[in-house]
């Protein structure tokens, strides 16, 4: 599924985690930012691995650092882990790919099979992004930017805008930048800590969100160490329809976003674990499934002769009981079987059956 397609599809857009069709598993985003560290051939790794895994897209993050930050930014990261202090600086380090890199990106996906995305920082990137891509993808970082939210509305596709450090009024604050323009839009909770440890996850946002914005889809963007991918698969099963997560290739790299990112292992191991919770779930039907139908014959119960009956005795309450299996009378016709007659001789522990009675 492509992810334009996730905006008209009613498995996504149903606020209900399981819908008609049952559990539907997240769109994935592999986000694989910049930690190809300007190597094309990581980078094409990259898509590989994220394809191998599972996920249906894979992003990266189109900038120049001097459009991106001033001098001075100072670091908001673990810098125990990623020890550049200036932003500036990281981001100059990983911001040699442009225009016709992420072309050659774009095809190394379409023959890989899986989705090209990336986050355009600035006008430049997003204006040829936008031959490449049919979704903007909005950094939480620009939540609060007005003229760039709505130059990117100005394309007319899907929007999904990352909501991490925002309070609900800047929320709908930048929603109400983007309604005007009628294109759809997807919010992704998102906490900006890198990386986030699972009790700050705050994933109770997740429904909360689709609560305050019914009309949109709801998502979630992850910066938590992988581990188990437990928090990954709670987003899900709270509501998150899209889920992004940091990719690399090797997760013992010092710095960047390597730390807290997700490799092809962890990838395919959520994978499998949405393909088991979805065969749990199964469809919201109240039905006896096919696989009980050994207990609904052996485990449920018949009538039973309480005692030897007479050839056409009179059927009274102290000639029942009810026994396993269920291959006779059911006890649900312990009214109708009441005064009726013994067809035949029926000793004491026999299983009733209608041929029996008359």
């Amino acid at each position: 599924m492509l992810l334009r397609e996730v905006f008209t599809n009613p498995a996504f857009s149903d606020k209900a985690i399981v819908s008609a069709n049952g559990f539907q598993p997240p769109y994935i985003i592999a986000e694989a930012g910049v930690n190809h560290e300007g190597s094309m051939d990581i980078a094409k790794r990259l898509i590989d691995e994220a394809k191998e895994g599972g996920a249906h897209a894979i992003k990266f993050q189109t900038y120049k650092a001097a459009t991106l930050a001033s001098k001075n930014s100072p670091a908001y990261w673990d810098t125990t882990k990623e020890p550049t202090t200036s932003q500036y600086e990281l981001f100059k380090k990983h911001d040699k790919f442009w225009k016709g890199e992420f072309e050659n990106l774009k095809l190394h996906c379409d023959a890989a099979g899986i989705e090209f995305m990336s986050t355009p920082f600035d006008v430049e990137s997003a204006q040829f992004l936008n031959d490449l891509m049919d979704v903007f993808k909005i950094s939480s970082s620009d939540i609060t930017n007005q003229p760039f939210i709505q130059y990117l509305c100005k394309f007319n596709k899907p929007i999904i805008l990352s909501t991490g450090a925002a309070f609900t009024y800047e929320i709908m604050e930048a929603v109400s930048w983007i309604t005007p323009f009628n294109v759809p839009l997807a919010l992704l909770h998102c906490v900006l800590n890198y990386p986030t440890m699972d009790q700050n996850a705050g994933l109770g946002m997740i429904p909360s969100l689709a609560t305050l914005f019914p009309q949109y889809i709801i998502g979630y963007s992850d910066h938590t160490m992988p581990d188990d991918m437990q928090v990954l698969e709670t987003a899900a099963l709270l509501g998150a329809r899209i889920v992004e997560k940091h990719f690399t290739h090797d997760k013992t790299l010092p710095g960047n976003d390597h730390y807290h990112a997700m490799d092809k292992e962890d990838l395919k191991r959520f994978v499998i674990s949405m393909e088991r919770i979805q065969r749990m779930i199964g469809l919201p039907t109240v039905t006896s499934l096919p696989s009980e139908e050994p207990a609904r014959q052996n485990a449920r119960r018949s009538l039973v002769a309480a005692r030897n009956i007479a050839k056409g005795a009179v059927i009274t309450e102290t000639d029942l009981t009810w026994k396993r299996p269920a291959h006779g009378i059911s006890p649900r016709n312990y009214n109708v079987v009441l005064g009726m007659h013994a067809r035949c001789d029926i000793p004491e522990d026999t299983v009733l059956l209608w041929s029996h009675l008359e």
